[in-house]
């Protein structure tokens, strides 16, 4: 399972390359295999994600290599439709295998999706979606299997404006029969990088980022090189992560305008950021101020995937702050732990009441996820004495060098596999 283990009490100073965004390759990946053919992904980071789906892709057919952070991905040949239960079960993401398995061979079986437990995440938007496809539907013993003569273009509207589905569908469009658009599509920057990816190799979609996507089928798709974007997640981390401890850090190789309600929220707190046409520069007052409210929404709002370290920044800001996590309905995990280690927060459903103290004690804790595994070394680094943050395999899914980057600049900290 893997520990970090921090000396807290030191505050952050320098600078830190963002890694290659983790929820933008994951459905590039599954992309690749629509192409019979090579794609070359620049700036892929090596997270256990990654890994997973590539054991995934390698599985069925597909050719793998790395050469340091470049990764070449031979999908000529796909030689089985059925998706490996192990692999799927790791992790969440794993379903948007659905659609690009099913755009390329016309028949997938797969397991429902494991990863962090954080809400039940219900996959019924995704199946209901494709059925509007011409495609047949059978859940068998905890197995979806998907099966069609052809992909037929069509008009789906979203429920709700869910990441998955919209990457989904998007996949088993790109070579159907016809036009299919998206209504009350997700709006998130992945969703852009993947239509991107997706036309260089041949595709003719538009509307990423509107509530719209127009995708029109075509014959085949060709050879791709491909560089992913900057994680505004991880960005988004490492800010927390100086604003809990103060100092001041500049973040290369990010897109600002990916990070506008984190920034918000950070200078709501009394934070100083700049931003740079690719770097952001952020420094922090002697003692952070509470806010009123954040409450986490679909992309352009505050992001579900920011609200755990954002607590353990609130937890030592001046006052009481207010959180409403509106996205998922299990994701407050990380609360009992962090109260051992002093945190004042109580919660009520989708509402934690965060009242600020001074400094938090170090203590021995559990991730429970990767998120809120990372607010607890965001928490560690403020913390007086020593912490251990176990099950570090949750934060190992979408962090390739954490204990890295924050030594870097100025941490006390070292990752153990015992």
């Amino acid at each position: 399972m893997g520990k970090f283990i921090i000396e807290g009490g030191y505050k952050l100073n320098g600078e830190i390359k963002v890694q290659g965004s983790k929820n933008a390759v994951l459905p590039v990946l599954a992309a690749a295999i629509l192409n019979k053919g090579k794609t070359v992904l620049y700036n892929c980071p090596k997270i256990m994600d990654v890994n997973n789906m590539l054991k995934i892709i390698e599985s069925i057919g597909c050719q793998v290599k790395w050469e340091e952070d470049t990764l070449i991905i031979d999908s000529t040949i796909i030689d089985t439709h059925i998706i490996p239960k192990k692999y799927v079960q790791m992790m969440r993401s794993s379903i948007i295998l659905l659609g690009s398995v099913l755009g390329r061979t016309k028949y997938v079986k797969i397991s429902f999706p494991g990863g962090c437990s954080i809400g039940s995440r219900p996959i019924d938007l995704h199946l209901k979606a494709l059925k509007q496809m011409n495609i047949t539907i059978e859940d068998k013993y905890g197995f979806i299997e998907c099966s069609t003569d052809k992909i037929k273009g069509a008009k789906v509207t979203l429920d709700y404006p869910s990441v998955g589905a919209t990457e989904n569908i998007m996949l088993a469009a790109v070579l159907s029969d016809g036009v299919t658009t998206i209504h009350n599509a997700a709006k998130e920057p992945e969703i852009s990088e993947l239509q991107y990816f997706l036309n260089q190799m041949g595709a003719m979609i538009e509307g990423a980022s509107t509530d719209t996507i127009t995708i029109k089928g075509v014959k085949a798709l060709h050879d791709v090189e491909y560089r992913i974007m900057p994680d505004r997640i991880i960005a988004g981390t490492y800010m927390s992560a100086v604003a809990s401890v103060g100092g001041e850090l500049y973040l290369n190789d990010v897109k600002s305008d990916h990070l506008d309600a984190t920034i918000a929220k950070m200078v709501e707190m009394g934070c100083y950021v700049k931003t740079y046409d690719d770097k952001l520069f952020i420094s922090v007052p002697q003692r952070l101020q509470s806010i009123d409210l954040i409450r986490t929404q679909p992309y352009p709002g505050f992001p579900t995937d920011m609200q755990a370290q954002m607590m353990s920044d609130l937890v030592v800001a001046n006052g009481t702050s207010i959180i409403v996590e509106t996205i998922f309905e299990s994701r407050y995990k990380h609360v009992p732990e962090l109260a051992k280690m002093g945190a004042d927060i109580i919660t009520d459903g989708r509402t934690a009441v965060i009242k600020g103290v001074k400094r938090l004690n170090g203590a021995e804790v559990f991730a429970k996820d990767l998120r809120g595994g990372a607010a607890l070394i965001i928490a560690g680094l403020n913390a007086d004495g020593r912490t251990v943050v176990n099950n570090a395999h949750h934060i190992l899914r979408g962090y390739e060098s954490i204990e890295t980057d924050l030594k870097k600049i100025g941490a006390q900290l070292r990752y153990s596999k015992d």
